[in-house]
């Protein structure tokens, strides 16, 4: 398995696109100036509290106030207070715990009005960036995130990813971390420190320390509210803590003082591994000679194709996702119903996964499979949904499938959903329609039902076509049709149709006849 990130900068923002052997599987943007991402801790006054909802509204700058829910305070909110107090009025001069205090916990059960006052100046983090007309969800729990841990402040805690299952290795980093982690600190370790050694364990513990030295002497120094004391480190960092690992063959940047960043960091976190950094200096932009732009027309739309004539019917409402999946007209090997109900079904929960992570969806969503009536086949979906999905780090949780066929997926959403236009302006008509990009996938996907359709693979093809595709079908060397002849062992012959528009086309056979499938 091979993992590429592509990296794409322009004046208003950075984007990233992550490959798995060569398939599109994610899509972030950085956009400059973001105000409001997610990780990033503000100093915020309160404006005022709600009882009925036991939450507050909080004012940090954006035009509307974010929100903050009492379960979200922490249990040691007021020692949080207490800190903010003594570094503001300058009474504190020592960013560490050491010999800090500690107030009471606070009631799991209790009522935001008997802990926060309307105008009180609190430190919050955001935890989902403000989303349509909703403000940014914010939490008083603050966390600083690292590549092998998170930094708890406030807290005792030695926590252990749950994917980490090998029993002597836990044990092994709840010692070593507990033995490097100052008092008054507490720790998440992360799947990703399975096996490593302390030092570098404490090489990244010791980032975070920095970091949270450097918001101690912001809050110092910070006299405007609200106001930003800490941001998250910048998208292309976290998206690398976050996804990177031994697998990656390369990570191409077409901007070089960000190509220099990235280097530093891969640098900083995996020496071994920097030189797959690559600097893109082609004519070609870097989005085209990676197929990404191909792939996102190809992968946005309502109807998304699959193997084998199968496709996805992808809506959104305001309450929730709904995906439903289709066979299509397609012939198959298999003997029953039921195993080509499955077959699909299977090919669907691969796609499926993808576009959960491609198009950052959230929320409630419902897919409904095709029908099986096996409870051993509704298993097998099941899992294998399941095992598609275990590598998406968003949060999410899958309920089995209902008597109906349907199945049920929550995903967390911190950010708006990925959202882009696949359809372009109809050059003869004034309307739109599907991108002309993807329109030799879906050539390609329609012979091959032909070739592969008992009915059809002895007759000769013919495809009627508009002149400016026909010719782009034959150029080169080896030429569209000549790979086709090469593949599928068949001549296609290409009529050029000036009556027809760009994206007509039709198979007919040596009769005339019009081919269906």
């Amino acid at each position: 398995m091979n993992k590429e990130l592509i990296v794409r900068s322009n004046s208003s923002a950075v984007d990233f696109a992550l490959l798995k052997d060569g398939k599109l599987i994610e899509l972030n943007k950085e956009i400059q100036n973001n105000k409001f991402s997610v990780g990033d801790i503000l100093f915020a006054k309160v404006r005022k509290t709600i009882p009925g909802l036991n939450a507050a509204f909080i004012n940090v700058g954006h035009e509307k106030d974010g929100f903050l829910h009492y379960h979200d305070l922490g249990p040691k909110f007021l020692s949080l207070i207490k800190y903010i107090k003594l570094v503001n009025s300058g009474k504190s001069n020592n960013y560490l715990l050491k010999n800090f205090r500690f107030e009471k916990t606070i009631e799991k059960t209790g009522i935001i009005a008997d802990v926060l006052n309307p105008n009180q100046h609190i430190l919050v983090q955001v935890v989902k960036e403000p989303i349509s007309t909703k403000g940014p969800r914010l939490s008083a729990e603050l966390s600083l995130a690292g590549r092998f841990m998170v930094l708890l402040p406030f807290s005792d805690r030695i926590s252990i990813s749950q994917k980490i299952e090998d029993s002597d290795e836990k044990n092994r980093l709840k010692r070593l971390v507990q033995s490097i982690t100052p008092k008054g600190f507490g720790v998440i370790i992360r799947t990703v420190a399975s096996n490593k050694k302390v030092a570098e364990l404490d090489s990244d513990l010791q980032q975070l320390l920095s970091r949270w030295r450097n918001l101690f002497n912001r809050i110092r120094k910070i006299n405007k509210f609200p106001s930003k004391v800490l941001s998250e480190i910048n998208r292309s960092s976290s998206i690398l803590r976050d996804v990177f690992d031994d697998s990656f063959t390369g990570i191409h940047v077409n901007e070089f003082e960000l190509f220099e960043e990235i280097k530093e960091y891969i640098s900083l976190i995996a020496p071994k591994k920097a030189s797959i950094v690559k600097f893109y200096e082609n004519i070609v932009p870097i989005y085209e000679n990676f197929g990404i732009e191909r792939q996102i027309k190809s992968s946005f739309g309502k109807t998304v194709s699959m193997q084998k004539g199968a496709y996805l019917v992808i809506e959104h409402t305001e309450a929730l996702h709904v995906i439903d999946v289709n066979s299509g007209n397609r012939s198959s090997k298999q003997k029953t119903q039921e195993d080509t109900a499955l077959e699909v079904n299977l090919i669907a929960a691969t796609e499926i996964a993808r576009q959960l992570r491609l198009r950052d969806m959230g929320g409630i969503i419902v897919v409904d499979f095709i029908d099986l009536l096996s409870n051993e086949n509704r298993r097998n979906l099941f899992d294998h949904l399941k095992n598609e999905m275990s590598n998406d780090k968003t949060k999410h949780k899958i309920l089995p499938p209902s008597k109906f066929g349907l199945i049920q997926i929550t995903r967390q959403r911190v950010r708006s959903e990925i959202n882009i236009k696949t359809k372009e302006p109809n050059p003869n008509i004034n309307n739109e329609v599907e991108a002309p990009i993807v329109l030799i996938d879906k050539i390609n996907a329609d012979i091959s039902k032909i070739v592969n359709n008992n009915k059809h693979n002895k007759k000769k093809i013919c495809l009627h076509i508009h002149p400016f595709i026909a010719a782009y079908l034959i150029q080169g060397f080896p030429s569209i049709r000549a790979q086709w002849f090469i593949k599928y062992k068949k001549r296609v012959r290409i009529i050029p149709r000036d009556s027809y528009n760009y994206l007509n086309y039709k198979f007919y056979d040596t009769e005339k006849k019009i081919i269906n499938f």
